[in-house]
């Protein structure tokens, strides 16, 4: 019961719908009412027609949404009639007229509006028997018409503030999606970054480490120890993913931020794999933007991490320069290169998702990276050039 209530209410509130019917009904009975009120005043006794022609007058006024025009031809039709054969029982001011000139001001097309207009200003001038009536007629309709023609402007500029706010909170929400996206295409880089790299070392040690065991104890305790050092960088890395997580209330500042000064921990558990790292980092590290620099270090991981599952090297090469506002990071190795089947593939960015990955780190940071065989087809070589300043783009590759 209560929901059919709330919905013959809705019903009632909607224009066009059960509600406006209402007013305007009442409207109709105040319409009506003065026009006969203005009939019985009339120093003359009227016929009973005339009464009924009166009333008549009012009689649309209900349907004034839905035709404007029709209903003010209807009203207007017998008010002349009583004009004509009774001019001093017409009322100097048509309750009826006025309603039905303000819908149309109001509701009717600009082409209907400004032709009514010119019709009743036409009909006030000739139709009126002294000037003072045709005056106060002038001004009674242009008043009216004036008056619907400015509700007709606030209805339209409410409409236009509507159609804005809707598309204003069609934009935040798209907006504030996007954003979610992009923090979750964030966590899924840093995830994978932590995790590819922590796991590839660790599983390269762990088959080394039982091979050499009694061969070389104390290489398979170097193996054992990378492994553990590994696995530990890695929980300290992803609980600080997963504290961004838990709490929603945490800023972009308080996500996991390596520094370039960490990559030396990870040439160093690249090195207990097996694989000679030479490695440069920039002598002047200051003012180095925070995500520059945690973008370089991630690269320089994929970069690395891929080198030690796929290359088939023994020696890479890590070189990390700052030029003037762009910081150049290069990591190249002497494995076997792409085998040609994939050379579109690499070019591309199809292939893994650790190489999109960089890519989409750099160009977070308005930079560029590319990633493909070395000089000759020998070995494998990532580049990626980063602006150091913000708002900064990096146009090509050096």
């Amino acid at each position: 019961m209560e929901e059919r209530a709330t919905g013959r209410l809705s019903r009632l509130s909607r224009p066009g719908g059960v509600g406006p019917y209402l007013p305007d009904s009442l409207s109709a009975v105040a319409a009506a009412g003065v026009a006969v009120w203005a009939v019985s005043q009339d120093e003359t006794p009227r016929p009973w027609w005339i009464y009924l022609l009166a009333v008549t007058t009012a009689l649309p006024l209900p349907w004034r949404r839905r035709g404007p025009l029709t209903v003010l031809a209807l009203a207007t039709a017998p008010s002349l009639v009583i004009s004509v054969v009774a001019h001093s029982a017409n009322p100097q001011v048509p309750l009826s007229g006025v309603i039905a000139l303000y819908t149309v001001a109001e509701r009717s097309s600009d082409r209907a509006r400004w032709s009514v207009l010119a019709v009743v200003v036409t009909g006030n001038v000739v139709g009126t028997h002294s000037p003072n009536g045709a005056l106060f007629s002038l001004l009674t309709s242009v008043g009216t018409f004036v008056f619907g023609s400015l509700v007709r402007t606030q209805r339209q500029l409410a409409r236009v503030q509507a159609e804005r706010a809707r598309e204003a909170g069609e934009r935040a929400a798209s907006e504030a999606a996007r954003a979610v996206a992009e923090e979750r295409s964030r966590i899924a880089r840093e995830m994978h970054d932590i995790l590819a790299h922590a796991v590839s070392l660790m599983v390269i040690q762990a088959e080394a480490g039982p091979v050499v065991v009694r061969s070389d104890p104390d290489r398979a305790i170097r193996a054992f120890d990378t492994i553990g050092d590994a696995g530990r960088d890695a929980m300290v890395q992803l609980r600080r993913v997963l504290g961004v997580l838990k709490d929603p209330e945490v800023g972009r500042q308080l996500a996991p931020q390596p520094r370039l000064a960490e990559l030396a921990d990870v040439a160093e558990r690249v090195r207990g794999a097996g694989l000679r790292v030479e490695l440069e980092l920039p002598g002047d590290r200051v003012g180095l933007p925070a995500d520059v620099e945690a973008a370089a270090y991630r690269i320089v991981q994929e970069a690395l991490t891929n080198t030690v599952k796929h290359a088939g090297a023994d020696r890479a090469t890590v070189r990390v320069r700052r030029t003037g506002e762009v910081l150049e990071v290069v990591v190249s190795d002497n494995g076997r290169g792409v085998p040609p089947a994939a050379d579109r593939t690499v070019v591309g960015w199809s292939g893994g998702r650790g190489l999109v990955g960089i890519r989409e780190r750099a160009t977070a940071c308005g930079g560029r990276a590319e990633a493909g065989p070395g000089p000759g087809g020998r070995g494998f070589v990532v580049s990626a050039r980063l602006p150091l300043r913000a708002g900064g783009t990096v146009e090509g590759m050096g």
